[in-house]
C-alpha cells in the first residue's frame, strides 16, 4: 500500500468539471475532511468550507438548498457544524460524480482511496490518494494520457497519519473514534454532541458512548503501558 499526494492547478479541474467554474468567487478553501462512501456514481463526503464574508445562517441554507445543489451538482447536503470565527461550514454532502472521475474509479477498482491532506484553493488542489501501488499507477498513467498537468508531492509506503505500533482497536471503534475527532467531539469546548455523533454514523447515543469509552480505554492503556508510568502507591511515588 502506498499513499500519494499530487498537486494539480484548479484551472485545469475546473475545464474538466471536477472543481465547480465560480466557486472561488464565494468561498476561500475546501478541505475534505473524510470521505464516507465512494462509489463510481456518486460519493458521500464531509468537507470544511470556508467562505469569503460572513457565514450565512443555517435557515438561509436550508431556505436556499434547491439551488446550491443545483449550482454545484449535488444530491444532498447537510449542515453540519456553523464555525463563525473562522467562517467555516462543515457540511456533509453527496455529490454526483463527473465522467472523469468515473472514468478513473473504475481504473481504480475500489482500490484506491481518498486521504488527508486534500485542501482545494483557488489556484491550487494538493490531494492525496492512499492504496494499491498498481492501482495507484494506473490512475497517474491515466492523467498523464489525459494531458492533466499535475506534480506528484510526495511519496510515501505508508498513510500520512500512522501510529507507530499498532493499535488495539477494532474497525469499528477506529471508525467512530476518527469521525469523532474530525467533527471536535474532542474539542474544548465540544463541537459536537455524542447524540449528534451518533445519529451521523447510524448507531445509538448509548452504543457511540459505548465504543468510544472502549476505545479510549485501550489507548489509555497502551499509552501507560508505553511510558512505564508508575501506578498509584508505587514505589516510585514514596
Amino acid at each position: 500500500m502506498q499513499t500519494v499526494t499530487l498537486e494539480f492547478r484548479t484551472s485545469d479541474l475546473e475545464l474538466l468539471g471536477l472543481v465547480p467554474t465560480q466557486f472561488f468567487e464565494k468561498y476561500e478553501e475546501v478541505e475534505l475532511l473524510e470521505t464516507l462512501r465512494l462509489e463510481r456514481g456518486w460519493r458521500l463526503q464531509l468537507l470544511r468550507v470556508r467562505r469569503r464574508g460572513g457565514l450565512r445562517r443555517a435557515s438561509e441554507l436550508e431556505r436556499e438548498s434547491r439551488r446550491i445543489r443545483r449550482a454545484y451538482g449535488l444530491q444532498s447536503f447537510e449542515l453540519v457544524e456553523l464555525r463563525p470565527r473562522t467562517r467555516d461550514y462543515v457540511l456533509l454532502v453527496r455529490q454526483r460524480n463527473t465522467a472523469t472521475l468515473r472514468r478513473l474509479l473504475a481504473l481504480a477498482g475500489g482500490h484506491v482511496n481518498p486521504t488527508a491532506p486534500f485542501l482545494l484553493t483557488p489556484e491550487r488542489v494538493v490531494a492525496s490518494f492512499h492504496g494499491e501501488e498498481a492501482a495507484l499507477r494506473r490512475v497517474l498513467s491515466k492523467l498523464q494520457r489525459e494531458g492533466l498537468p499535475f506534480q506528484v508531492v510526495r511519496s510515501s509506503p505508508r498513510p500520512l497519519l500512522r501510529t507507530r505500533e499498532p493499535v488495539p482497536l477494532t474497525p469499528r471503534q477506529q471508525h467512530l473514534l476518527v469521525r469523532a475527532w474530525t467533527l471536535g467531539y474532542y474539542a474544548v469546548p465540544r463541537r459536537i454532541t455524542l447524540t449528534r455523533l451518533a445519529r451521523l454514523v447510524g448507531i445509538s447515543p448509548p452504543a457511540a458512548g459505548k465504543l468510544l469509552r472502549r476505545a479510549e480505554g485501550h489507548l489509555v492503556a497502551q499509552f501507560l503501558a508505553a511510558t512505564a508510568a508508575p501506578r498509584p502507591g508505587s514505589a516510585d511515588e514514596r
